[in-house]
């Protein structure tokens, strides 16, 4: 079993080899990998990059776009037969059309590949012609990526930790009842197994809903074609560990499953063939939810971080240990939900909460950042007086009602420590201040022809992910 591991990814990394080595002397391909957890807006970041980057006219802070070296950008069949399509198209006419709406968000992995005919600069400008770069632009939830965490847990260690999570939160108490009822040294009978395992996946979706992003297995909250399966039918169980033919003997055996016939392939076949990422985050949502909230997206971000294999993709690397991520973006998204005055204090927040994982990465020899964006700009801008002080608030259509109403969000914090404290600390909510959080629909677009939707910053993203290449 080792050994043909060992040569099947042997075979894998010279055949990727190849494919490099072509790639890099005619046509380029940049594989760039889009995730976050539910919520960050990961296929409005995609809709919004693809349409900005086919009219280019918001694209100044991406140099070659500044410079007029894209000559033409265009969508063409993506390169991975067994993987659904991107439907870029009609996500653009959610966001376009009369009655713009948001578009579904992500529940299974997607690509699609944008090619640009790029001009060179500098020295090699006047002796070579136009090439062709290719962005395969790979989208997969983020809660899928949380999994690779567990190819290093056996089901024991998944389970303790996953169950002194659970303990303070009130969203467990039906999966402790049927927990507590259960008797996992019997032998398996599927009638007493799938309740329990139900009840474990409702306290997911519930932990997740307030806020928790330490929700794995990610297949139980975005099953897909698995719904229903042995593969997603267990939960976490305490010791001791139970004899052959037990309840406890059983899941453990699918979490094993789950690992090997989930976790591997997706590790395999797409996860290990990116090398530019970015991770969407939406930490307003989660300073509006306390500081709970805040401290499990930090402790995400971390996990998130060490799933990748960060570095710079050396030949002789790339052929020995397989493909690493050169660059990583952490961007705060919704910035449009609060004034440009504040822009800088979201992505202070975002780089500090990142912090360690961004660390490990440099360490690593990867190229890491953060920001702040909004990939489509729902909101304008106003200031108005009230008691005396000036407020600079946001104008927007509610999501709940369709009203316009420019609202004032709060104050972020100058010292991001004064959200990462309380934080660390366990406490239960802000002392000083409640931070807003606000629901815009998508408004209406009226585009000139060339220019694309409205954003915060996506050009910059762009730049720091893909510039060098082009």
């Amino acid at each position: 079993m080792v050994i043909s591991t060992l040569a099947d990814t042997l075979v894998r990394s010279v055949e990727e080899a190849g494919d490099r080595i072509t790639g890099a002397f005619f046509e380029p391909v940049i594989r760039l990998g889009v995730t976050g957890l539910a919520r960050s807006g990961k296929t409005v970041f995609i809709t919004s990059l693809v349409a900005n980057m086919l009219d280019r006219g918001r694209m100044n802070g991406l140099l070659a776009a500044q410079e007029g070296r894209i000559a033409a950008a265009f969508l063409q069949p993506q390169p991975d037969d067994t993987i659904p399509r991107f439907d870029y198209e009609a996500h653009l006419s959610d966001l376009s059309g009369p009655a713009p709406h948001w578009p579904d968000s992500t529940r299974a992995i997607s690509e699609l590949r944008l090619s640009l005919r790029v001009k060179p600069a500098g020295l090699l400008a006047g002796l070579q012609g136009t090439r062709t770069v290719h962005l395969d632009i790979v989208d997969y939830p983020g809660e899928w990526l949380l999994d690779l965490a567990l190819l290093d847990k056996t089901f024991t260690q998944w389970s303790d930790e996953v169950l002194a999570r659970m303990a303070q939160r009130p969203q467990a108490s039906r999966f402790q009842a049927h927990l507590a009822q259960a008797d996992l040294m019997a032998p398996h009978d599927e009638v007493a197994a799938k309740p329990l395992a139900a009840s474990f996946t409702a306290y997911l979706q519930a932990a997740r809903d307030a806020g928790y992003y330490d929700c794995t297995p990610g297949r139980f909250l975005l099953p897909g074609d698995l719904a229903g399966s042995p593969a997603i039918t267990f939960a976490p169980l305490p010791g001791p560990r139970g004899g052959r033919g037990t309840l406890w003997r059983e899941f453990e055996r699918r979490y094993e499953a789950y690992k090997s016939q989930v976790v591997k392939p997706f590790f395999r076949d797409h996860f290990a063939r990116i090398d530019r990422q970015i991770v969407l985050v939406d930490a307003l949502g989660a300073i509006h939810k306390g500081p709970a909230a805040v401290e499990d997206m930090r402790h995400a971000m971390a996990d998130i971080l060490g799933a990748f294999r960060p570095g710079r993709n050396a030949f002789l690397s790339q052929l020995l240990l397989g493909k690493r991520v050169e660059k990583i973006l952490f961007a705060a998204t919704k910035a449009d939900h609060i004034h440009h005055t504040q822009h800088a204090r979201l992505t202070a927040i975002i780089e500090a909460l990142t912090r360690e994982a961004r660390d490990r990465a440099g360490f690593a020899g990867a190229e890491t950042a953060a920001m702040a964006i909004a990939a489509l700009r729902a909101t304008t801008e106003e200031t108005r007086d009230h008691d005396g002080a000036s407020l600079n608030m946001v104008r927007g259509t509610l999501l709940d009602t369709g009203k316009q109403a420019a609202l004032y969000p709060g104050e972020l914090p100058e010292d991001p420590g004064a959200l990462l404290r309380p934080a660390r600390d366990g406490a239960d909510s802000w002392l000083d201040v409640d931070f807003e959080a606000m629901r815009f629909a998508p408004a209406e677009l009226s585009l000139k022809p060339g220019f694309g939707p409205p954003h915060i910053r996506l050009d910059r993203a762009l730049q720091f992910l893909i510039g060098d290449r082009l």
